[in-house]
């Protein structure tokens, strides 16, 4: 059985995925949101899954879903 584990680096802006067959994969957080567009509501709602939630952030950007995140994440706002 094959473990995966991913963290926010504060110091890096960065999430970390570390597997424990030893390869560390870096996600640089600014360049995986260039281009996205955003509100500040959906923008508030990225950081805190980068930070809570690390590995769904990493398996999003991967997958190239982050920007359909988004728009889903805008679409349940209350106006």
């Amino acid at each position: 059985m094959r473990f995966i584990y991913a963290e926010y680096n504060m110091y890096h802006n960065s999430i970390d995925v570390t597997t424990f067959d030893g390869y560390i994969l870096r996600i640089d957080y600014n360049k995986a949101e260039d281009g996205l567009k955003t509100t500040p509501c959906s923008e508030c709602a990225l950081n805190a899954l980068a930070i809570d939630e690390p590995l769904e952030y990493a398996r999003l950007y991967l997958d190239g879903n982050l920007q359909m995140w988004v728009d889903a994440e805008d679409s349940l706002e209350l106006w």
